[in-house]
């Protein structure tokens, strides 16, 4: 069967790929359009294979939501010009889409279900893609998060988010919920949580914080309370757990230099203010003062890690935390209105990227 000009063009439109491509798929094919399609599928799926091993560590993540349910999908490829293709990001927004109506359990199920407005699977779409770009991509992860949501997309991908709430529908219609959806996404995205709220972190957690803290006060001596440090710095000196020349340095220092007593002694003694502190953690973990301080710092990194208990970044809109904020919309709106969970996605996070060794590589060349 002959085929035209006119026929590798039309191949091209429909797959994708580059004309000489087409061109030998059709003249293998004897002409046939739907064999020449295959042809290519079946290279690609070949090629597909062979690319596998290459690291996908850029793409988008994309996110997708509507009255029922909000959806993040992450799709890898190997480089940023590809992602930022209006193809790939086409693919990305096709799949999110499908999540929302499929509903898959997990990733296995999404690459076989039917994507939306489409007769291929979600699989033979990647594929599709993949043929006409020739890198290798995958969809990584996806969350489907069914109820009240709101996402956020952070630089055409880079991060995304879907905050999940509970709220009655008629709230979740309003524009005022809809923006302050937005506004708990974007927390999400720039600060990065850990945890909803301290409620969430368990005992064990919260115990291996405290310890932690601790540790860290007593291996920083010039940061304890300053009954504690002078009393250390006495036996120091005392007991000649100190150089004398540094004794001499800090018995010569003012009251306004001692303030700053680390700028002179050397690095020796304040090491062994630690030393001592650490031998007599028992005696200070059981000092009030101590204890505040220890209590001050954990609620400081509870306050970082935290969502709910994390400033509001939007200080335009709202002076105090996230929870705070919240609050606020819930009681303009008369409403009743919590955060129920939230995803993360951020590209690439977890995979090891190849580091491009030039030197070593122009030097295996020249041997």
């Amino acid at each position: 069967m002959a085929f035209t000009a006119k026929d590798v063009q039309t191949l091209r439109e429909k797959t994708g790929v580059g004309m000489m491509d087409c061109k030998k798929a059709l003249v293998e094919s004897d002409g046939d359009m739907d064999k020449a399609i295959d042809i290519l599928r079946e290279k690609g799926l070949a090629s597909a294979a062979k690319k596998a091993s290459r690291v996908a560590a850029e793409g988008v993540v994309a996110a997708c939501s509507d009255a029922t349910a909000g959806a993040l999908v992450e799709i890898n490829c190997e480089t940023d010009f590809v992602a930022k293709g209006a193809p790939f990001i086409e693919l990305s927004a096709k799949v999110a889409k499908t999540v929302i109506a499929a509903k898959p359990a997990d990733l296995e199920a999404l690459l076989a279900t039917k994507a939306v407005d489409s007769d291929k699977t979600v699989d033979e779409e990647v594929q599709e893609v993949f043929l006409a770009l020739r890198e290798n991509m995958k969809i990584r992860r996806f969350a489907l998060v069914e109820g009240h949501t709101a996402s956020y997309i952070h630089a055409g991908g880079t991060v995304g988010v879907i905050v999940a709430f509970d709220t009655d529908d008629a709230t979740a219609a309003k524009a005022e919920f809809a923006e302050m959806g937005k506004n708990v996404a974007m927390q999400v995205a720039a600060m990065n949580p850990e945890y909803m709220s301290k409620d969430a972190i368990s005992a064990d957690e919260l115990a291996k914080m405290q310890s932690i803290t601790v540790d860290s006060a007593l291996n920083k001596a010039d940061s304890l309370p300053m009954p504690i440090l002078n009393s250390i710095i006495n036996e120091a000196i005392s007991e000649k757990k100190w150089s004398d020349e540094d004794i001499t340095v800090y018995q010569g220092l003012d009251q306004k230099q001692r303030k700053n007593f680390t700028n002179f002694i050397s690095k020796e003694a304040f090491a062994t203010l630690s030393e001592i502190a650490v031998a007599h953690k028992a005696e200070i973990t059981e000092n009030k003062i101590f204890g505040g301080l220890v209590q001050g710092r954990v609620a400081k990194q509870l306050k970082e890690i935290c969502l709910m208990e994390q400033d509001f970044v939007r200080s335009d809109l709202f002076e105090g935390n996230v929870a705070g904020y919240v609050a606020s919309v819930a009681k303009a709106l008369g409403a009743d209105i919590k955060v129920a969970s939230y995803v993360r996605f951020e590209k690439g996070e977890g995979i090891e990227k190849k580091q491009d060794n030039f030197a070593a590589e122009i030097a295996s060349m020249m041997q």
